[in-house]
C-alpha cells in the first residue's frame, strides 16, 4: 500500500504542477497578448484554443489528475497519517475544488458564451472585455490552487 501511496503522490504532484504551469502561461502572457489585439481576433484565437484543448493531451493530464486526487483523499482518510494526511487532503481539495471544479463552474461557461458571439460589433467587444477580466481572474485561482496542490503533495511525500 505504501508504494501505491508514494506513486500516487508523485503523479499528483507532477500532474498538478504541470497544470499549474499551463494555467500560469495563460495568466501571465497569453491573455495579456489577447487583450492587445482587436476583439474579433482575440475571440477567434480563444475559441480556437477552446476547441483544440479538449482534444489535446492536456485533457489526459487535467482529468486523471483530478481522479488521482480523489484517490489520494480516500487513502489519506483510510490510513490517517497525521500531518501527511492533512497535506494530502489539502492538496486534493485545492486541485479538485479550486482547479478542476472552478474550471467547470466558471471558465467553461464563459468559453461557451464566447463561442456563441459574433467576432465583431459592440456586443462582441463588450463580452470580450468582460471575458478577459473574469476568465483571467478565475484562471489565476486555478493557477495558484494547482501550484499549492503540487506543493502539498511534495510536502506530504517528504513526511509520509
Amino acid at each position: 500500500m505504501q508504494i501505491v501511496l508514494i506513486l500516487s503522490l508523485v503523479a499528483a504532484a507532477i500532474g498538478s504542477g504541470l497544470v499549474a504551469g499551463i494555467f500560469f502561461a495563460f495568466s501571465t502572457f497569453i491573455m495579456t497578448a489577447f487583450s492587445r489585439i482587436p476583439a474579433e481576433q482575440g475571440i477567434a484565437a480563444m475559441n480556437s484554443i477552446n476547441v483544440t484543448i479538449v482534444r489535446s493531451p492536456f485533457m489526459a493530464l487535467f482529468v486523471p489528475t483530478a481522479i488521482l486526487c480523489l484517490v489520494i483523499a480516500v487513502l489519506a482518510v483510510i490510513n490517517w497519517r497525521g500531518g501527511a494526511s492533512a497535506l494530502m487532503l489539502a492538496g486534493a481539495a485545492l486541485y479538485v475544488i479550486a482547479s478542476f471544479l472552478s474550471t467547470i463552474i466558471f471558465n467553461v461557461p464563459m468559453n461557451d458564451a464566447l463561442e456563441k458571439v459574433s467576432g465583431n460589433g459592440a456586443e462582441a467587444a463588450a463580452l470580450w472585455a468582460t471575458y478577459l477580466t473574469d476568465w483571467t481572474w478565475w484562471n489565476h485561482v486555478r493557477t495558484v490552487a494547482s501550484l499549492l496542490a503540487s506543493v502539498a503533495f511534495v510536502r506530504a511525500l517528504m513526511i509520509v
